[in-house]
């Protein structure tokens, strides 16, 4: 299998599972509309009276994927985050992926990520009285991965084991509460810089849990 063969299929998942994941949110959606107001928590209800403490500020969350079979994908992507502002938050995490195709060799990718997410609208009920309280945001994030050589420069002439590839992605998204502080994250997101590599799908589907 050709080098552009292997990238087309590492990314492959990701599109694949774009309308699984839309039914997940849409699924999520109808299950957090039927609660009562007072199940959901804006992103600023904590701070209409009292500033919130530092752990109340704290949020944590990620994306996480798993597929077995004649594609062995896994993916495990932790983060950790800060409400700077009701409306700006900060996050950070580490990024593992490994892949594995049959009749080709395994690889991993693995890095680190920070982020900034701007809530735009943040309930999207007080505008649309639908009973579903979706917020919209912004995204930026800066990513940075370790890339084998062998499986991502062959045949082409290396002088080291791994690489690093840093990534800058912007895009935006909605939230969907479906708990006073859990919510699911529905993100579309293109990468800025070109690497050469194609390691991100264009546009590049997340989703993502927050909690």
């Amino acid at each position: 299998m050709i080098l552009n063969n292997k990238i087309a299929a590492i990314v492959h998942h990701s599109r694949t599972m774009l309308l699984i994941s839309l039914l997940l949110f849409i699924s999520f959606s109808i299950i957090s509309g039927q609660k009562s107001k007072e199940d959901q928590l804006p992103y600023d209800e904590s701070v209409k009276n009292d500033a919130p403490s530092f752990k109340d500020r704290l949020f944590y969350g990620g994306n996480f994927g798993l597929m077995f079979g004649t594609i062995t994908d896994i993916q495990v992507s932790p983060i950790i985050g800060y409400w700077l502002l009701p409306r700006v938050a900060v996050a950070v995490g580490p990024d593992y992926r490994y892949y594995k195709e049959v009749d080709v060799v395994a690889t991993t990718l693995y890095g680190g990520k920070g982020y900034v997410q701007l809530v735009v609208i943040q309930d999207l009920n007080s505008f649309i009285p639908m009973g579903v309280h979706t917020g919209i945001f912004l995204h930026g994030e800066d990513e940075l991965l370790s890339l084998k050589s062998s499986f991502w420069k062959y045949p082409l002439p290396y002088t080291s084991d791994r690489f690093y590839v840093n990534t800058v992605l912007a895009g935006g998204g909605i939230s969907q509460q479906i708990g006073r502080r859990a919510s699911l994250n529905f993100m579309v997101l293109w990468p800025l810089n070109d690497s050469g590599y194609d390691i991100y799908s264009k546009p590049e589907i997340r989703i993502s849990f927050s909690f």
